[in-house]
């Protein structure tokens, strides 16, 4: 079989994967239908997930599994839109790295909204104006971002989900020349994770810290002298060249995001629980917390202090574990703990995501 012969039959293929496309949004349609005369969320990400999951795990290949999930992102994406376009809040301006987050999660056809600052997203949540806001937690190499953790004390809004994101870091400026640079812009965290670069590369360049990667992108789209450390995707939408590509010291440098909405999400089997809790200032207070968790056979993932900004040397606990708050067990440790603590507040359950290769 020659060229041309493999190329028609490549074509035909396309024709039935278009026709199968539109068969599957003609579905969808009558789905959303269902949903409204019945009063159903539009949006149901367990779903989504059991698709994706179920597709990845019976694909007998040769089409790689991360990329059988970036297609169907699209596809789920796409065909969302056509029952009710999904509305996001995140961290802004375009091109940050929790924008290309929450391209992972939602796909293109969702529409984003792009917002000054941590609370501004969720305000936006909290007043309807968006169904969710999509925030940093931490990253692997910086730690926690303090700010959002601060946010949950009063907020109402519940987390629905996380995304975990390799984050690449690039230097980028309007000619592509290393040679024309004289000052570097970037996110303190992205300065600091590419610290070793800089100075082995661009000591003598002096290096300026703004709000965002994406405001580093866009002071560089302006001025020929300057460089930003930034995204791809900032590169693509400011008009950048790449001067130097993954310049982070630490390979698998991941940021995980919590996505923050009204509503809670029901149980997947493999699903994650946040809550926050403050304790008796009193010897071996926190062991007697987490005692219960250890009892009931309960994996803590994370714990995390700040301070409760009430009373001096007085904190508040942000803890991780698996499980969901629909679980025996897991009801059964959070009212021992609400027995013992000062305060505590649920802040949601929600699927974990399992750690991938990215797929942007």
């Amino acid at each position: 079989m020659d060229l041309d012969d493999l190329r028609k039959r490549i074509d035909a293929i396309d024709q039935q994967i278009l026709d199968l496309l539109n068969r599957r949004a003609a579905v969808v349609q009558q789905v959303g239908q269902v949903k409204l005369r019945e009063g159903l969320d539009f949006h149901a990400p367990q779903r989504e997930e059991e698709i994706l999951e179920r597709l990845t795990q019976e694909s007998p290949g040769p089409f790689p599994g991360n990329a059988i999930r970036s297609v169907y992102r699209e596809i789920i994406s796409a065909c969302r839109a056509l029952e009710h376009p999904l509305q996001v809040a995140y961290l802004g301006p375009k091109g940050t790295f929790t924008h290309l987050a929450c391209l992972k999660r939602f796909g293109d056809a969702a529409e984003f909204l792009p917002v000054g600052s941590i609370r501004d997203v969720f305000q936006e949540v909290e007043k309807g104006k968006v169904e969710y806001g999509v925030v940093p937690i931490e990253n692997s190499t910086e730690g926690v971002v303090s700010h959002t953790l601060d946010m949950f004390v009063d907020s109402d809004l519940k987390i629905c989900g996380e995304i975990l994101f390799e984050v690449s870091h690039h230097l980028l400026s309007l000619s592509g020349e290393k040679a024309a640079i004289e000052k570097i812009y970037s996110h303190a965290h992205a300065i600091a994770q590419s610290r070793r670069w800089l100075e082995a590369n661009l000591s003598h360049v002096p290096v300026r810290e703004v709000a965002s990667t994406a405001a580093a992108a866009e002071i560089a789209s302006r001025d020929p002298s300057a460089a930003a450390i930034a995204s791809e995707l900032a590169a693509r939408l400011y008009g950048l060249k790449v001067i130097s590509a993954r310049i982070e010291d630490a390979a698998n440098n991941f940021t995980r995001f919590l996505i923050v909405g009204r509503k809670g999400t029901p149980s997947t089997g493999h699903d994650k629980t946040s809550i926050l809790f403050s304790i008796k200032d009193r010897v071996g207070a926190l062991y007697r917390m987490l005692e219960p968790f250890a009892e009931g056979g309960i994996n803590l993932t994370k714990i995390e202090s700040r301070p409760s900004k009430t009373k001096v040397w007085e904190y508040l606990f942000y803890v991780d574990f698996e499980g969901h708050g629909e679980d025996p067990r897991v009801q059964r440790a959070l009212a021992h703990l609400a027995d013992q603590c000062l305060f505590l507040k649920v802040l949601g359950s929600y699927p974990s995501e399992k750690k991938r290769a990215p797929s942007l």
